[in-house]
């Protein structure tokens, strides 16, 4: 496998090349994906447990790049070069190491610790220049031949060198102790947010990230992309309103807002999916038959609840499964109802005939008082949206952006408890359930409008599989089903099966570890 011969320009503070802090797991993914000739193994490293809020790392490892993303946004936080002769470097149009035979002649071994690097004199006086001194790290074993780490910082740019621990001391003047043979070349290169490495490490993966999420937002055709959108409020009785990055928040309001109005807003869709598979209508016969009709919810009744269906998801059911409305048809008597599938957002709208709008999200005696919406099939509305986590393991991974949304916090849950898309779905059911207590005729009818409907996502090629995933989902899980690169041959999935959870205008999507993959509002 020949190494990478491009050079990659060093920009400190903001990133290196197209790998510019502070975007997306998903933007860099891609675009690393499509170039396996220079990036032919991509290894995802991530906590199985706390999937959500953990940080992802992205390891090149036939490029001695490692990139380190924060778990809850999915953004890139640092930048690590771990192999100077796997990845050619320049900054300011001047060589990092200067090529040579025996470098390229090097094997291609990942966890290889020889010193490659540029070496201190170079580093110092012709690269970056003078800086104030850096900090010293011990080994953990303090013997005559150990070896510590005296890391060089600069602003937005750190680089580590390897140091005989026996020659170090603190009063020692660190130029001329780095200038001597008691250090070695540099052996790591990191790009960071911030003043200095010291004051970076504090809040590496929560502090506020100057750059665009988007790498479109980043280059040249930033002026004709929709603004990215930060989170999504989620208000109830078919509100939504998407905060963005810098221009005013657009709302969404379910069975009113046009197809114009999402062309104008968000930009045109990246995809178009229609389909008219129609599996699950079964299940809406089952409706509640007790004196007083509780809430609508899983199993007991689907209608008004949506699928996790997209363009690019390969499930076995669709939208249209659980609507009353009249299908939309065109003059060639041809469907005209459709997913747009944003995948830039990380997100997916139904568009259909206008339906009846959804309760809020606790009972309230406003939402007898709600007017029926028209379901003429004259005009096509937003009726449903589909949010999506990008949880690395699970079936649809780097499909979609990840998308952040919260429940609107004017509404006080028990132990006022936050319930947002980090949040574990045993939190958000048991403040769910705790709103809605008093529609329930008893326990009994509490459990059984709480049973999961099982969604089969290990059935056909997974979208996420051509990279190797590292973090381990199940205890019980078949890892030996999952090759060397990464693939998910027919009939296994990382993952398996997820779980339905149904509440007024909510369906929760649900992994095996309790996280939240994929919230549809309707």
């Amino acid at each position: 496998m020949a190494t990478l011969r491009t050079p990659l320009p060093v920009n400190p503070g903001k990133g290196l090349g197209f790998m510019i802090l502070g975007a997306f797991l998903h933007d860099i993914l891609t675009r690393l994906k499509a170039q396996p000739h220079l990036y032919p193994k991509i290894d995802v490293t991530y906590s199985s447990s706390e999937p959500l809020v953990a940080p992802v790392a992205l390891a090149l490892t036939h490029n001695g790049i490692r990139l380190r993303f924060d778990g809850p946004d999915q953004r890139l936080r640092l930048i690590e070069v771990l192999n100077f002769a796997k990845t050619p470097l320049t900054y300011k149009n001047v060589d990092l190491v200067k090529p040579s035979d025996e470098n390229e002649a090097e094997p291609m071994n990942a966890g290889s610790t020889k010193p490659n690097g540029p070496a201190f004199r170079q580093v110092y006086h012709k690269l970056f220049g003078p800086t104030f001194p850096g900090e010293y790290l011990q080994p953990k074993e303090r013997t005559m031949y150990a070896t510590g780490t005296y890391v060089l910082s600069y602003p937005g740019v750190a680089i580590s060198f390897p140091l005989r621990d026996s020659a170090w001391s603190e009063k020692a003047d660190f130029v001329e102790l780095l200038s001597t043979s008691a250090a070695s070349s540099a052996n790591c290169l990191s790009i960071f947010d911030g003043s200095s490495w010291r004051e970076a490490r504090e809040d590496l993966y929560t502090r506020p990230c100057p750059h665009p999420r988007s790498l479109a937002l980043g280059g040249r055709g930033r002026d004709n992309s929709p603004d990215e959108i930060e989170f999504v409020k989620i208000c109830g009785h078919g509100h939504i309103e998407m905060l963005r990055r810098s221009s005013p928040s657009f709302h969404l309001i379910l069975s009113e807002t046009t197809t114009q109005d999402l062309v104008a807003e968000l930009g045109p869709p990246d995809a178009i999916y229609r389909k008219n598979d129609r599996r699950l209508s079964i299940h809406k016969a089952r409706t509640w038959s007790g004196d007083q009709a509780p809430y609508t919810g899983l199993p007991v009744q689907l209608d008004g609840l949506s699928d996790t269906d997209r363009s690019s998801v390969n499930n076995n059911t669709d939208e249209s499964d659980f609507d009353d409305a009249p299908l939309a048809v065109n003059s060639s008597g041809i469907s005209t109802e459709c997913f747009y599938n944003y995948f830039q957002h990380g997100f997916d709208i139904f568009v259909s005939c206008p339906s009846s709008p959804s309760p809020g999200l606790v009972p309230s005696d406003t939402d007898e008082d709600q007017l029926p919406i028209s379901t003429s099939t004259d005009r096509l509305v937003a009726t449903k949206l589909l949010l999506h986590a990008n949880i690395p393991g699970s079936y649809p991974f780097n499909r979609y952006r990840r998308s952040r949304w919260f429940l609107d916090p004017g509404q006080i849950w028990a132990d006022n408890t936050t319930l947002n898309s980090e949040s574990r779905f045993a939190v958000i059911s048991a403040a769910l359930q705790d709103a809605w207590r008093d529609t329930y005729a008893n326990a009994e009818q509490a459990r059984s409008l709480q049973r999961a409907m099982v969604l089969n996502r290990g059935w056909g090629d997974s979208p996420g599989s051509s990279c190797e995933l590292l973090g381990g989902w199940e205890e019980s899980g078949d890892a030996s089903k999952t090759n060397r690169e990464g693939h998910v041959p027919d009939g296994a999935s990382a993952l398996g099966n997820t779980e339905l959870f149904g509440f007024p205008g909510l369906l929760f999507e649900v992994l095996k570890n309790d996280a939240v993959s994929c919230l549809t509002v309707y």
